[in-house]
């Protein structure tokens, strides 16, 4: 799975079986995954032949799912829980409660959650379900009376073989979707109310060290620079090639709680300014592209 986001869109590229509650939802094998920034006034004849103007002008063949937010990008909330990734944008001036009320400037709640790890056709409907709940808590949690708006959606995806059958908050799968819709939700509205002001998307990840707690990762400040070396370019702290398992860049280490966990500490490739710099003026480069661009700095190939 990769992503990456433009002034206005959300793109998150994978090989993918999803399910979609958005405009032409429904279960399907995709490539991309995409949210995107429409005016408040936004009024179009056809949704769908929008989400296709806006796949085409982007390069992007018909196997996406495509969602429309009011919500400005900036406000983007990206979570990340071991092998789950949850993007969230979030608005709430059409609450649900009101569905004949008519808003000036309406927006919408719309979460996309993306495994790593293969889910049944079960778990991903599960974790739509799930999702809704972690939704629906936070609202509470900020204190609102209403559940979500009029125009909420989610889209649920997941790579390789199956490895989960359920999704529920009993579950491994559940209770990271749980933890990271939760989170991610009041951290959205957060930002879209001004609450909390940040002129870019923000990332969080879930961290272990010193006990279970969210990290939100800002570059200014950071207690761990210099990681790898002094001028390092820190833009792609967590990197959107993990775990790329190349053995060039990481190993593959034994984990405290059991089993392995792929290690990319002695890797410097995202790290090396120019390198940082080509991905993104060209955020659909792959990690081969990026080594072969390195190589070419080097003045010698690349392995």
């Amino acid at each position: 799975m990769r992503y990456y986001h433009t002034r206005d869109t959300l793109f998150v590229r994978g090989t993918f079986r999803a399910a979609s509650t958005g405009i032409d939802g429904g279960f399907g094998e995709v490539s991309t995954i995409f949210n995107h920034t429409v005016p408040e006034n936004f009024d179009h004849a056809d949704p769908p032949r929008y989400l296709r103007e806006i796949a085409a002008s982007n390069g992007l063949d018909n196997d996406f799912f495509g969602l429309l937010t009011a919500v400005p990008m900036q406000y983007l909330c990206i979570l990340q829980y071991d092998f789950i990734t949850a993007f969230v944008t979030a608005g709430v001036t059409n609450p649900n409660p009101n569905p004949d009320q008519d808003p000036e400037h309406p927006h919408t709640i719309n979460i996309v959650v993306t495994s790593r790890e293969g889910l049944s056709d079960g778990a991903l409907l599960e974790t739509i379900i799930t999702a809704t709940e972690a939704k629906a808590q936070a609202l509470r949690v900020m204190g609102y009376d209403f559940t979500g708006t009029t125009t909420d959606a989610v889209v649920v995806a997941c790579e390789g073989d199956v490895a989960h059958t359920y999704a529920g908050t009993f579950t491994e799968t559940g209770r990271r979707v749980y933890a990271a819709v939760l989170r991610g939700v009041q951290e959205a509205l957060a930002r879209q109310q001004g609450r909390v002001s940040r002129k870019k998307p923000s990332f969080f990840i879930f961290s272990r060290y010193g006990g279970d707690h969210w990290v939100e990762w800002r570059p200014d400040g950071c207690p761990y620079y210099p990681c790898h070396f002094k001028g390092q370019a820190c833009d792609f702290c967590y990197c959107p090639f993990y775990p790329c398992r190349d053995t060039d860049l990481g190993d593959e280490v034994g984990c405290s709680a059991g089993g392995t966990v792929w290690s990319c500490s002695r890797c410097t490739l995202l790290h090396e300014p120019a390198v940082a710099a080509y991905l993104q003026r060209n955020p659909e480069a792959s990690l081969a592209e990026l080594k072969k661009y390195r190589a070419s700095l080097r003045g010698k190939p690349e392995k």
